[in-house]
């Protein structure tokens, strides 16, 4: 079980560092690489279903901030923009699951 998680974490590290746009492979795969080992199986699956998500709705999201629209992406998005200075939250904060 626990190779299952360390096989998940490796996929969604290089799927964050390889998205085809460099804007968010830096975004993604930076925080990725600081986070994913600490991420608990549940916010690990929301962080696989935001690496499905197209790199303008993605972009969107963090540069501008609106994640009204966002639902159970939100405080990955707060993560992220904190993890990269644009946020109120603690650089080291993450997110919380629902």
């Amino acid at each position: 079980m626990q190779d299952d998680l360390e096989t998940r974490r490796r996929r969604a590290a290089y799927r964050a560092a390889h998205r085809g746009t460099k804007e968010m492979d830096i975004v993604l795969g930076r925080y990725a690489e600081a986070r994913l080992a600490s991420m608990s199986p549940t916010e690990l699956a929301v962080f696989e279903r935001l690496l499905a998500l197209p790199d303008p709705l993605l972009n969107q999201w963090f540069t501008q901030g609106s994640v009204v629209d966002a639902g159970e992406f939100a405080g990955l998005i707060d993560g992220l923009r904190a993890h990269h200075g644009l946020s109120q939250l603690a650089a080291g904060e993450g997110f919380e699951t629902k």
